[in-house]
């Protein structure tokens, strides 16, 4: 398996999802089970059915998480030297050409996108256009509704 980038934020919430996940979740199915199974025949048992189903996402989850920290290629953004480029972790300040509006966006990584917080995966069509450019530059991103182009303003490493 390949190395998933993750920045050092990103990294740490999986880490808290994973102890939650052993801590609370699993032991709270567990005795979810035990107290369907007191309730007798479990071939028309509900309870016991959904908590087997939980107890089955929640052992995938698990796996999943630990896969994912197992191949983790953590990068911290604070100690990046990439004179000025858009790389994974930067910060990228960009102003729109047609509206003139300004969007900050963090490259990060796949599991820790969410553009509500101006989080954007590394593999997304914005992020793959502004990697490798500099302040100044003109980005051209492929749009459902045609080519956006958005100047650069400022990069950072935060």
């Amino acid at each position: 398996m390949s190395k998933i980038p993750l920045t050092v934020t990103g990294a740490e919430k999986l880490r808290e999802e994973l102890h939650r996940l052993k801590t609370v979740d699993r032991p709270n199915v567990v005795a979810a089970i035990a107290e369907a199974r007191s309730h007798g025949d479990l071939s028309e048992n509900a309870e016991y059915d959904a908590a087997k189903e939980r107890q089955g996402f929640i052992e995938g989850r698990i796996a999943e998480v630990e896969g994912k920290l197992s191949n983790a290629q953590i990068i911290d953004p604070k100690l990046l030297d990439a004179d000025g480029r858009c790389v994974f972790g930067a910060t990228v300040e960009m102003e729109d050409q047609d509206t003139g509006d300004t969007v900050t966006y963090q490259i990060v990584g796949e599991d820790e996108a969410d553009i509500k917080n101006g989080k954007i995966s590394v593999n997304s069509p914005v992020a793959r256009a502004l990697i490798g450019k500099y302040a100044g530059d003109i980005a051209q991103v492929q749009a459902p509704g045609g080519i956006r182009e958005y100047e650069i303003i400022d990069v950072r490493y935060e």
